[in-house]
């Protein structure tokens, strides 16, 4: 079943700053995925990080403790795909 839910997506104004913050975030254990920008967002490279909102602290601090640049951080409305649902 698929279901809306809030995410926190920050966008990124090149790819590598997105490949980036994906390597920083599997290294450190910090949850999320790589997403296609959502039409809701603008940015400049098409890539976001897909968070939920209460982990916006932790992925802010950690872009910024490594100096990798994001465009925005916006929260928006994504279906997502729930097993074991009916």
């Amino acid at each position: 079943m698929r279901v809306k839910r809030d995410f926190l997506v920050v966008s990124f104004p090149t790819t590598a700053a997105a490949m980036a913050c994906e390597e920083l975030c599997h290294g450190r254990g910090l949850p999320g995925r790589m997403i296609p920008v959502p039409s809701q967002v603008s940015a400049g490279c098409g890539l976001a990080w897909r968070v939920l909102p209460e982990e916006r602290g932790d992925i802010e601090a950690a872009l910024a403790g490594a100096g990798i640049p994001w465009s925005g951080m916006d929260v928006v409305g994504l279906w997502e795909l729930v097993r074991g649902q009916s």
